[in-house]
């Protein structure tokens, strides 16, 4: 990690990445990290962002801590080495039910998007596990008769047969009409069939609410204690990814804390400011 504002169009930091093919058994499965943001000299004049610049003197530091850095025992406070698993993280998908504020399942009202069908109702049943309950508005296709229907099903219901009843129950008459003069009981199901797909939908549901996530959780961890441990709600479904992640944050490993200044130390120099400032409205009004 090298020090900032060292290029003309930009001031941010600099990090240079020393990489292998042939690694000494040694440094295998180690990454070495090296701080030199200090190793920098002022520019003698400002060139656009550029205001720092590195001589032969920091670059041999910098050559000085790589060579020495791997040898067993040596401590710098600029060098540190890790594993490479140290930097690895799970990047796992998680699915948990949301909760209210009593901790209560949390209800979600909204428009059912999904093609209105018996298989992607049978997929909702079986994931919500939970009563579900959906609001129709329906239009005849040929004389524009509305309708509106509305019906709750529980997890092991049969969606096809209560929503085939609704509809008949909703459009009786019209369903006599159509099937008066057809004899044949499944010539009369097709026809009823028909007019069912053939009538203009509009789904509003009433279910579980659920959270989608992507959590990053450390290599090492167990995964699902993390989940119960971070979430705590309850989980319906977790998958790890099939790789590894990796993050490297230097900032990180070389954080190094400073105590805040003494209040008496911040006090004085509010005073010492105030005065100062008095001093130069005074010279200001004269």
């Amino acid at each position: 990690m090298l020090p900032d504002q060292l290029f003309y169009n930009t001031g941010i930091y600099t990090y240079i990445w020393v990489l292998r093919n042939e690694k000494p058994k040694d440094h295998q499965g180690r990454v070495m990290l090296i701080d030199a943001r200090k190793q920098f000299e002022k520019e003698p004049k400002s060139f656009g962002n550029k205001r720092h610049r590195i001589t032969d003197e920091h670059r041999s530091w910098i050559s000085e801590r790589y060579r020495n850095g791997w040898t067993e025992g040596f401590e710098d406070d600029d060098v540190k080495i890790f594993k490479t698993t140290d930097f690895a993280f799970h990047k796992v998908s998680v699915i948990f039910w949301q909760t209210d504020g009593n901790d209560e399942p949390a209800i979600l009202t909204e428009p059912y998007t999904k093609a209105f069908s018996a298989a992607n109702i049978k997929k909702e049943q079986d994931f919500y596990e939970s009563d579900l309950t959906f609001r129709l508005r329906l239009q005849e296709s040929k004389n524009g008769r509305k309708a509106v229907i509305h019906f709750t099903i529980g997890p092991q219901d049969s969606f096809a047969r209560r929503y085939e009843k609704e509809l008949r129950k909703a459009f009786k008459d019209e369903i006599e009409v159509l099937t008066n003069e057809i004899s044949d009981t499944k010539a009369r199901n097709r026809a009823v069939k028909r007019f069912i797909a053939d009538l203009k939908t509009e789904v509003e549901w009433t279910h579980r609410h659920y959270v989608k996530d992507d959590e990053y959780i450390p290599y090492g961890e167990d995964i699902e204690a993390f989940l119960h441990r971070e979430i705590a709600k309850p989980i319906i479904r977790w998958a790890d990814s099939p790789q590894l992640g990796y993050e490297i944050l230097p900032n990180k490993y070389f954080y190094r804390y400073e105590p805040p200044s003494p209040a008496e130390e911040l006090l004085a120099e509010f005073w010492r400011l105030e005065k100062e400032a008095e001093t130069l409205l005074k010279r200001l009004a004269q």
